[in-house]
């Protein structure tokens, strides 16, 4: 079936709504979430059935001569009358038209139907003519009816109908049922709402004018106003003509099954909308509160720790590179800084560490640091913003610890690079060795000729001192001096390396803390801001 132009805005508020009840779930109460989601499905069907039809239902109390009216319009006896008890079980339907109306009745949930054409061109009234096209008038069962089933179908219709006509009586124009259970809720859509006090034959002219009176304070009380309420007789035709017109006019304008689809997105979005009224714009995370989640974040993460190892890791690799050779393999044999956490000094491919678990005291600070961040972003929201705001910034928190791990892990931490002068100083070092090492075996060899009372080979002097000692001596005391000074270099680089690993590992928590908290933050504002422009969107008169 031809799909007609809906008007110059549905489509707009529809896509809104439709954003709205994606960005709303999980944010505001599920009742009304549901609420506007069934509403964007509602509108989806009803306009999958085209706009040929203008479907108008007739509802009202008991004994209001709902059916008796149905009958007028119609110009056919269709539904049974009865003064006092409720006659109507099931709708009936009466269209007009060639088009075809039974895809809409079925999804109407409408039985009885009947299709108001005659052959015999005299038994038509005046209702049936070519304005009247594309009409499918509906008489609903009573909405005060003792049986329960029957109340049901008429909230089910009463939702879903193009136009409704209330019919009302002198005696019950202001049931509390009628005004409570329907007209307040529905106070939206006065453009699709028409009034008719039946029975008006029976009260003078200033009874008539005092009941339409008291009737328009009572709907303008619902909320309802600036409608059209006529005084009508189905028994003696007074006031038909003018209903009668007032109908045809939606009929032919094809714009009631807008209107009422506009006024159920609008309505579902105001509920919704609540909570946005006079928004202000949200905050922002500052530099403090930025410097506090990242100090909190870096403690957990356990940069000092791994800062630490990374110097301590630097001078044990200068000790066993540039130390007295005869000691140096005690060095080597210590387990290694960085290994025992399981980091490498270039960085990891983001597997765990070993690192120990953030303290209590830790985690306590990640958890303020993050609710003042969060308290930060949502400024000066009303709620239920600023909890909503919350809850995105902990809902990182359980991942936090894995992911700071991963990003330690993954770091280059700057210290796989040997310094030039280490091999220099290891050769020297190697030479020194060797040197103490002639002057102690040739010291040795020397006792052994003593010892034996043999005759000593000559032994050069330097100065006073004999050689053989001082290339012991000297060796010795040139390698302790270099293994000294190389360690005191060591110290300095290794504070160098440390300042390089915790840059390095500061900005690697620094962007978890942005993917992790900061990022679902912003998009958390962006989202309610999102939400409530949409819900205006769908909601504006």
């Amino acid at each position: 079936m031809t799909r007609r132009r809906q008007g110059p805005d549905l489509d707009d508020r529809v896509a809104a709504v439709r954003r709205a009840v994606e960005l709303a779930d999980g944010r505001l109460p599920a009742g009304d979430v549901a609420a506007a989601r069934a509403v964007s499905l509602h509108v989806d069907q009803r306009l999958g059935h085209g706009l040929e039809h203008t479907v108008v239902a007739l509802a009202g109390a008991t004994g209001s001569g709902k059916s008796s009216l149905f009958n007028a319009l119609s110009g056919l006896d269709l539904s049974a009358v009865a003064a006092r008890r409720p006659t109507t079980a099931e709708t009936h339907a009466c269209v007009w038209g060639d088009a075809d109306a039974g895809p809409l009745l079925d999804w109407l949930g409408v039985g009885r139907r009947h299709l108001a054409r005659s052959p015999d061109p005299a038994a038509a009234t005046a209702v049936v003519d070519a304005a009247a096209d594309g009409l499918v008038l509906l008489d609903l069962p009573d909405f005060d009816s003792t049986a329960a089933e029957h109340r049901l179908v008429v909230d089910r219709l009463v939702a879903v109908v193009d136009l409704l006509v209330w019919v009302l009586d002198p005696q019950k124009y202001a049931d509390a049922v009628l005004h409570d259970r329907y007209l307040r809720p529905l106070a939206g859509h006065r453009e699709v709402m028409l009034f008719a006090l039946n029975q008006a034959d029976l009260l003078d002219p200033r009874a008539t004018a005092a009941c339409l009176a008291d009737l328009r304070r009572l709907l303008a009380d619902d909320g309802v106003t600036d409608v059209p309420i006529l005084a009508v007789s189905a028994r003696s035709g007074q006031g038909l003509d003018e209903l009668h017109d007032n109908i045809l006019e939606r009929v032919a304008a094809r714009r009631a099954a807008v209107a009422r689809l506009t006024a159920d997105v609008a309505s579902a979005a105001g509920r919704l909308a609540q909570p946005c009224e006079h928004l202000p714009r949200s905050g922002s995370v500052g530099r403090a509160e930025r410097g506090r989640l990242l100090d909190a974040l870096a403690g957990a993460a356990g940069v000092d720790v791994v800062t630490a190892a990374v110097a301590r890791q630097h001078r044990q690799q200068a000790a066993g590179a540039t130390g007295w050779p005869f000691t140096r393999w005690a060095r080597r044999i210590r387990p290694n800084p960085l290994r025992r956490l399981h980091l490498q000094a270039s960085g990891g491919s983001g597997a765990h560490t070993s690192l120990p678990p953030a303290s209590a005291a830790s985690r306590a600070m990640v958890s303020r640091a993050l609710r003042g961040a969060a308290d930060a972003a949502a400024g000066d929201l009303p709620a239920p913003w600023p909890a909503l705001v919350r809850d995105a910034a902990i809902r990182s928190e359980e991942r936090l610890p894995d992911d700071l791990d991963r990003a330690v892990a993954g770091t280059d931490l700057g210290a796989a690079r040997r310094p030039r002068w280490w091999a220099l100083v290891a050769w020297l070092q190697k030479a020194l060795a060797a040197t103490m090492l002639a002057g102690a075996v040739w010291l040795v060899v020397l006792a052994v000729f003593g010892y034996l009372r043999l005759p000593e080979p000559p032994t050069p002097d330097v100065g006073r001192v004999p050689l053989p000692t001082l290339l012991l001596v000297g060796g010795l005391g040139a390698g302790l001096f270099l293994a000294g000074l190389s360690r005191l270099i060591a110290r300095s680089a290794s504070r160098r390396r440390a300042t390089v690993a915790r840059r390095r590992l500061l900005a690697a928590v620094e962007a978890v803390a942005e993917d992790r908290v900061l990022a679902p933050l912003r998009q958390e504002l962006e989202d309610i801001h999102e939400l409530c422009e949409s819900l205006q969107v769908a909601a504006r008169p």
